[in-house]
């Protein structure tokens, strides 16, 4: 299982505009060039975190893209679900009545105690911490 590309963008767009500081404003070409987004993408992506508040967009001389709330109070899983919708790791956990083997399947319990703990796990992570250490200081998953 992967994220799309476009999450992944999304992801990276974020974490490079938490790294520049409170209020610092960014053209969408700054942030394609130093992460390695396709620019036409990026217009789209942009699109969909704004309409989530995530960030704020503005034209002309002075403006750019910045954070809507500090990095403290973006997390993952909101970035992930503004681009993809609800995380799932299976199609029966979203709707259990989809399959007729759910209320007697150890998978379906195990896919949803799994997805939850997914989903706890990004809900935990904020783009302050991120941005506030190097990669090789990051936790590893237990």
């Amino acid at each position: 299982m992967e994220i799309t590309h476009q999450a992944d963008y999304a992801l990276r767009a974020i974490m490079y505009l938490a790294k520049l500081g409170p209020g610092q404003r960014v053209s969408t070409s700054q942030i394609a060039e130093k992460n390695n987004i396709p620019p036409s993408f990026l217009t789209k992506i942009v699109s969909q975190l704004s309409i989530a508040g995530l960030i704020h967009t503005s034209r002309g001389a002075h403006g750019g893209v910045w954070l809507a709330r500090s990095p403290e109070s973006i997390t993952l899983l909101e970035v992930l679900e503004a681009i993809d919708g609800s995380v799932n790791l299976n199609h029966c956990v979203a709707d259990p009545g989809i399959c007729s083997f759910s209320d007697t399947c150890v998978l379906h319990v195990f896919w949803q105690d799994a997805c939850h703990t997914l989903v706890e796990r990004l809900k935990a992570t904020n783009f302050g911490n991120l941005a506030a250490k190097p990669a090789s200081e990051l936790p590893a998953a237990a």
